[in-house]
């Protein structure tokens, strides 16, 4: 477990940075750590970037990932690191496919399979950017708006994240939206600046891109963070990168929530540079049990 004092920006990068175990067998075996959060469970977009970073490894630079989907199996203990096989399961001429265990106690807490291409010449087109929304500067930033509050989760959300985020309209940490929608905006960066590796940038992407993803289900009903009994889990996690793009640069990322029924909502994200590159995509599934009274 990484030190909850710790430096967010060198908590972040320690936890990316894998060891190669040297273990063989049909599998490549790596371990990394896990991060502190209050709450005591892995963050899930922590053991997707490390997962995604396992596979890479196995890949090469010359083909970075294009896509990846993964299943949370299972709680993830903080206080524990994480080990992580891959397997190499196909090499073609294009495209390169692996699959990543995430262990604890001997027990997966996750499954992915991603896939990999050789960078080559194709069609090119893009949903646009919104228009017309506000600036980052603009906007409050999360230490702002809960940074007072004495609660570690609230302490762990204003302080201890490696990544600001800040809210297109009123966040919903302590109050609903006055006019329920399924949908949301936020603009987020890391805090600090990141190296040159685009294969960093693009797990980094993925670590960010499960903070907020089930916002626009609870937007829709009027859920809040803090609503009693409110119990919600990521239960999958999909992502497409379309265009490179920086983790340590602005990016907007545009969240709606198709459908919510039996307990779970699926909601989908496009993370655009401030330019207005359209750079992954993302959909995920989660659980969302609120209580009825």
């Amino acid at each position: 477990m990484t030190n909850p004092n710790a430096d967010p920006m060198a908590d972040l990068l320690a936890t990316l940075t894998l060891t190669d175990t040297g273990a063989r067998t049909a599998e490549d075996i790596f371990t990394a750590p896990s991060q502190w959060t209050a709450h005591g469970r892995v963050f899930g977009g922590q053991v997707l970037a490390q997962s995604l970073i396992a596979a890479q490894h196995t890949v090469g630079g010359e083909r970075p990932a294009h896509s990846m989907h993964g299943y949370f199996l299972r709680p993830g203990d903080t206080s524990k690191p994480i080990t992580f096989s891959v397997d190499r399961i196909h090499d073609g001429r294009s495209f390169s496919t692996r699959r990543t265990q995430a262990y604890q106690d001997g027990l997966p807490i996750l499954s992915m399979i991603a896939s990999f291409q050789a960078v080559g010449p194709g069609l090119d087109h893009q949903i646009d950017i919104p228009a017309g929304l506000p600036s980052p500067e603009e906007l409050p930033s999360v230490a702002e708006l809960i940074g007072h509050i004495d609660h570690p989760v609230a302490q762990n959300w204003a302080h201890q994240r490696p990544f600001d985020i800040r809210h297109v309209g009123s966040p919903i940490y302590l109050s609903s939206d006055p006019n329920p929608v399924e949908y949301q905006a936020i603009w987020m960066k890391s805090i600090g600046p990141l190296p040159d590796d685009p294969d960093l940038h693009r797990a980094a992407m993925a670590y960010a891109s499960d903070y907020s993803l089930l916002e626009p289900i609870f937007r829709r009903h009027s859920v809040v963070w803090v609503t009693p009994g409110l119990k919600s889990a990521s239960l999958d996690h999909a992502m497409w990168w379309h265009r490179p793009g920086r983790a340590d640069e602005w990016m907007l990322y545009v969240q709606e929530s198709p459908s919510a029924q039996g307990g779970r909502g699926l909601a989908t994200g496009r993370i655009y540079s401030q330019a207005g590159i359209l750079l992954a995509s993302v959909a995920q599934e989660g659980m969302v049990r609120v209580p009825v009274h």
